[in-house]
């Protein structure tokens, strides 16, 4: 499948928001977000125009998807699995791209990143209650283990990546045990309690693909 492989941190100033593509970098002074720059090719806000209603539902859109990491067919897959669910929409795909496995390795802590964290997956270095799992849209159940095996406990990157625990915890649905390299997805988590992306408004997100 097509993958976006151009400078990540274009896609933060486009969205004109941090969203984390790069690990620690993000977190850096190193970070370009941390100066005030244009998005690539606007122009002035002098010479900008008043958003039209399908611009601001194509920028939240836009912004979900690439904070996750997904191409649009497989943004639009989950959305449309969210609509079949009982429940709100939006909600529902919050909780489908949350249980995506590259995402659970994410917050876990086993990867600084959603791509670092895909990369361990698809090269086979995670399992899901022991057995291998590659595929990095696998949809983790609630209770299910997710742990790194084989020659990946010995990654450095893992290591550093999971100091992040102590310092900032996890989110409230999961667990983990750092010395062991093991998680579990505890629960299917509530819109509220996704913190960093408290400011989407996915409402607008639902009305765009509704239209």
């Amino acid at each position: 499948m097509a993958r976006y492989i151009g400078p990540v941190c274009r896609l933060c100033r486009t969205e004109q928001k941090k969203l984390f593509l790069k690990g620690d970098r993000c977190k850096s002074d190193k970070c370009p977000m941390n100066k005030k720059r244009l998005p690539p090719g606007k122009a002035p806000k002098s010479r900008m125009g008043k958003k039209s209603e399908y611009a601001t539902q194509l920028r939240e859109k836009q912004t979900l998807k690439r904070a996750y990491g997904l191409q649009e067919t497989q943004f639009r897959n989950a959305f449309e699995k969210a609509l079949a669910m009982p429940g709100k929409t939006g909600e529902n795909l919050f909780i489908l791209l949350e249980r995506r496995l590259d995402n659970v390795v994410y917050r876990l802590h086993l990867a600084t990143s959603r791509a670092q964290a895909r990369q361990l997956v698809t090269h086979g270095h995670i399992a899901i209650n022991g057995k291998r799992v590659n595929i990095a849209s696998y949809l983790v159940k609630a209770g299910e283990q997710v742990s790194v095996i084989g020659e990946a406990k010995k990654f450095d990157f893992i290591k550093n990546a999971l100091q992040e625990v102590g310092k900032s915890g996890t989110m409230p649905w999961i667990e983990v045990n750092p010395d062991e390299m093991v998680g579990r997805f505890v629960a299917y988590p509530h819109r509220q309690d996704i913190t960093d992306m408290a400011d989407i408004r996915e409402q607008l997100i639902v009305e765009l693909y509704s239209k």
